[in-house]
């Protein structure tokens, strides 16, 4: 059964609710982390196989936000992992949305944090500092902007402009 987010609704409720507004990804995600629905204001970092700047985004704190990470679909490098997602808890993030690998998927299960990724992959990242924060980063149809609010569950990811 689908959790409601904080709105109390699933994501497929508000789908219906605001069909000329929402935005949905058309990737299918996998659920790593203990909760299947989770919900927030968007940040976002891009990145390849590179998590440095994931982790000093994680490290700060999350306010209810979602980190959208995009990395590019790379399956080759995990971008998050137990320690990661540790953080993102005691830092009050409600979840990560990963285009790409994450790892320690038995340890993200049981943390209570949001956790959709496009796979698991052993392998941990570089660290060569690369990458981008809070600019707008677009996959699977969808652009995620900073600030624009990210609903998901076992449905999907959906995103809603924020409000003005």
């Amino acid at each position: 059964m689908t959790l409601p987010n904080e709105m109390g609704v699933s994501v497929a409720d508000l789908c219906d609710a605001h069909e000329d507004e929402i935005e949905v990804c058309e990737l299918q995600f996998k659920d790593y982390g203990g909760r299947t629905a989770f919900s927030g204001p968007i940040r976002t970092v891009r990145c390849h196989e590179d998590n440095s700047l994931v982790k000093a985004t994680l490290a700060t704190p999350g306010e209810g936000c979602v980190l959208v990470i995009d990395g590019g679909g790379s399956l080759h490098r995990a971008l998050v992992g137990d320690m990661l997602g540790a953080d993102a808890v005691k830092n009050g993030w409600s979840g990560v949305v990963v285009n790409g690998a994450v790892r320690d998927t038995a340890v993200l299960g049981t943390l209570e944090l949001g956790v959709k990724a496009l796979g698991s992959h052993p392998m941990r990242s570089v660290k060569r500092g690369e990458g981008v924060v809070d600019t707008p980063v677009a996959f699977g149809g969808v652009v995620f902007v900073p600030g624009d609010r990210l609903y998901a569950d076992e449905d999907g990811v959906a995103v809603l402009p924020a409000d003005d």
